[in-house]
């Protein structure tokens, strides 16, 4: 599988306080572990991505655990306030340990 891509996608600016919204996508094909291959009828390996967690300036605002019933590059939106400029850090974590990392700026006016 190639590299999962990460997005997101926050205002430009937001007002210090007020909630915004947050968009996230990761590009991953969730295998959940259930299907066969057709021309083998071995199961297919699960392979997910099983944490999603969000930081602003080192503190978490949301978490989420996922679990195979989680569609193919799966999308997350969830509300948030700040009351001050900073970084808002994003972090996918899969079956295999493997992290997926994304960054966004918060300009908050």
């Amino acid at each position: 599988m190639a590299e999962p891509k990460a997005r997101v996608k926050i205002p430009k600016q937001v007002k210090r306080g007020e909630p915004f919204l947050v968009k996230t996508l990761i590009s991953h094909k969730m295998e959940t572990g259930l299907r066969k291959n057709k021309a083998t009828g071995e199961e297919i390996p699960r392979e997910i991505i099983n944490k999603f967690v969000a930081t602003f300036n080192g503190e978490e605002v949301f978490r989420a655990d996922w679990h195979p019933a989680v569609s193919a590059n799966p999308y997350m939106t969830f509300y948030m306030s700040a009351t001050e400029s900073g970084e808002l850090e994003f972090l996918w974590v899969d079956d295999d340990g493997n992290e997926y990392r994304k960054s966004a700026t918060v300009n908050a006016v």
